[in-house]
């Protein structure tokens, strides 16, 4: 098991590494690189302890704290870590060191075959794309054969990701910043802010249903509002939201009573958007467009009231002309925190 348990002024995580791919994600300053620095010894903390395969690598208690050598750690940095005077086979050959040539020899070229860098292998790295840069650097760090892979945020993309899941199981931590690829990819998410964990799970279930206001905001759901619940009906299992300027019918909240405060929240893609003079149903809001900003396959709508809808060029060209707009919140889309 490979488990970090991190504290010092700024960052105070407990963070369990089972194998496959955790992706962490949060703003800048949040303490990622901070975490990777510290599981690879690069950085000591005040206090928890470090387990890297079940081996004590940091205790502050019994200060233990190996060095960087010891911890059988695969690090790829925020910057490149190439040698820009070797070739990308003599960067590979460097940390291949342990072995004898002939094996040496074959194991680099599995690698290079592995990470599809065959055709770059007498090339330098100040040569390559930067994707490239990053996929030769990311194999030379697992041909140490490392106990856990520790890569920063370089701007990996879904053919990397991939070939590093068919080619190590021990336990991946990479900075992601495209939540998008951490969907798709990553077997668990950790968000991160302010230096502590705000959520840790399965990635998708993370992204999908958050729990907490702070959790939805990392995940993308801007539409966050502070609201009362003004009441609830289990037989019919709805509740009553309200907040500032609306008031909205949602799914019936239990283990919660009538006035408790409470977060409502909806994703930009989940609101709809209706002409002014369409009949007003179940959760529709008047409200003004402030502003309109195109995407490659979307047109963001921003209204009054810190309310944002992400609609088709289709449906934004049927509506563009409407003499007035309301937006509509699904009951079923909407969550509660």
């Amino acid at each position: 098991m490979t488990h970090a348990r991190i504290g010092s002024p700024r960052l105070d995580i407990d963070l369990p590494l089972p194998g496959g791919i955790t992706a962490l994600h949060g703003p800048a300053g949040a303490g990622k690189t901070a975490i990777l620095a510290a599981i690879a010894g690069f950085a000591r903390p005040e206090r928890g302890r470090i387990l890297i395969a079940d081996a004590i690598v940091f205790d502050a208690e019994s200060r233990v704290n190996l060095p960087p050598r010891r911890r059988s750690c695969g690090w790829v940095g925020p910057r490149d870590g190439l040698f820009p005077h070797l070739t990308v086979r003599q960067n590979l050959l460097f940390a291949a060191g342990r072995w004898a040539r002939l094996e040496r020899h074959k194991r680099v070229a599995q690698m290079l075959e592995r990470f599809e860098l065959a055709d770059a292998l007498e090339m330098r790295p100040r040569g390559l794309q930067v994707a490239r840069r990053l996929r030769a650097e990311v194999a030379r760090a697992l041909m140490t054969e490392p106990k856990v892979l520790l890569v920063d945020d370089r701007g990996a993309d879904e053919g990397l990701l991939r070939l590093v899941r068919e080619a190590f199981d021990g336990p991946v931590l990479w900075v992601i910043g495209d939540l998008g690829l951490c969907y798709s990819l990553a077997d668990r998410l950790a968000l991160l802010e302010g230096g502590r964990l705000v959520a840790c799970g399965p990635a998708r279930e993370v992204i999908e249903r958050p729990e907490s206001v702070e959790a939805a905001r990392l995940v993308g759901i801007s539409n966050l509002y502070p609201a009362t619940i003004a009441a609830l009906d289990p037989g019919r299992n709805q509740s009553r939201l309200e907040s500032e300027g609306f008031a909205l019918n949602g799914p019936y909240l239990k283990g919660h009573f009538k006035g408790d405060h409470v977060w409502v929240g909806i994703r930009a893609e989940d609101v709809r958007v209706h002409s002014a003079e369409l009949e007003a149903g179940v959760n529709f809001v008047e409200v003004n467009l402030l502003r309109m900003t195109e995407r490659p396959r979307t047109v963001r709508l921003e209204f009054a009231g810190g309310i944002a809808a992400e609609i088709s060029r289709e449906e934004y060209a049927r509506q563009k002309d409407n003499k007035g707009w309301q937006v509509e919140f699904p009951p079923a889309a909407l969550r509660v925190f």
